[in-house]
């Protein structure tokens, strides 16, 4: 499967009901988890046809298409069935009950088969459903016109700080060719350096974070200067939001492509299947870690290892850190030690 993305670009008034298509998403999504909780033992079927019956119940939200609403429906039988399957597993804490939605900045509404449609060039989609958005021109970096039109699967509308976008998939097996080279590798990530291998490379950690705190800061100052409720407070949430957003898409860019350098020139990637969840609860070192965009990293690799065609493990990282790799004996060590000396010869 491969997924496109690319900027719708609309007039005001198109914005505005393309706003309304995403209330009316959450909605449905709100009212099928308010559904399951007032009637205990129901199943994601009971929750697409209760779709049917809250288009019958609200003519606004019969405009959006059948398919949409069921999509949403979906998505609230998705948190269900995680909060399920965490309470089987019986894992430590909260089991993430499904919560409602609320309004926010990042929204967004699936079409599966119908309520759109492509021009021939594949240079606009027109949305069809009882909104009526109308035709929007989208921005392109990857031309669709190369594919059936029978392949696009689905089609998401996504609204982020910086506008509006249109994500495609594609049903289209991605094939990637690796020329093995018997090179095994072992990765340790860190706060000093974002990692280092089994060789002794070492990559500087980019700290995107670090470097735009003094702009957010700025931006946050000005934000809590405009009266509540004032356009000037919005615009100036509208520009704090766009600088997080361009943070976290330093932080997916240089994952992304460092994961695909390890992955092509590598046979077997060894990495510690950290719990960054637990980690984050560390306050002196939870912005240093959030900032290494350690989860992301690890989700490219196994992405990028499945490409390939070549094997990644996972390590437990129990004493990994304690555990001499020449004798094996355990020797503890504090934060500061930066270098583990072996106690016995090397040839022993």
């Amino acid at each position: 499967m491969l997924l496109f993305e690319y900027k719708l670009k609309g007039t005001d008034e198109q914005y505005r009901i393309l706003d309304e298509v995403l209330r009316t998403a959450r909605f449905v999504r709100n009212s099928c988890l308010r559904y399951w909780m007032d009637n205990p033992g129901k199943n994601k079927y009971d929750l697409n046809n209760y779709c049917t019956v809250l288009a019958k119940e609200y003519p606004w939200a019969k405009k959006l298409n059948s398919m949409a609403r069921q999509a949403s429906a979906e998505r609230a039988w998705s948190a269900i069935s995680r909060f399920y399957e965490n309470c089987k597993a019986k894992i430590p804490g909260k089991k993430g009950f499904p919560k409602f939605r609320k309004e926010c900045t990042h929204a967004s509404v699936e079409y599966k088969t119908c309520g759109y449609k492509f021009s021939e060039d594949r240079k606009s989609i027109t949305f069809t459903d009882g909104f009526k958005a109308g035709t929007f021109r989208i921005w392109e970096t990857r031309d669709l016109h190369y594919y059936q039109l029978d392949r696009i699967k689905r089609v998401r509308i996504v609204r982020i700080a910086d506008g509006y976008y249109v994500q495609v998939c594609l049903d289209v097996e991605l094939v990637e060719t690796h020329k093995f080279q018997n090179k095994m590798v072992g990765i340790d990530v860190g706060l000093n350096y974002f990692y280092t291998d089994s060789d002794g490379n070492q990559v500087e950690k980019p700290r995107f974070l670090r470097k735009s705190e003094k702009a957010l800061k700025r931006l946050n100052r000005g934000l809590h200067r405009k009266k509540k409720g004032s356009q000037n407070r919005a615009k100036a949430r509208n520009q704090l939001r766009r600088k997080h957003l361009k943070v976290s898409r330093q932080r997916k860019d240089f994952c992304v492509k460092a994961a695909r350098k390890l992955c092509q020139s590598s046979d077997l990637v060894v990495f510690e299947d950290l719990r960054v969840k637990n980690m984050v609860k560390n306050r002196k070192l939870s912005k240093s870690i959030s900032d290494a965009s350690r989860s992301l990293f690890k989700q490219w690799i196994i992405y990028y290892g499945k490409l390939f065609g070549i094997a990644t493990i996972a390590v437990a990282p129990y004493y990994t850190s304690v555990n001499c790799s020449n004798c094996g004996e355990k020797v503890e060590k504090t934060l500061s030690t930066r270098t583990h000396k072996c106690l016995k010869p090397f040839f022993s």
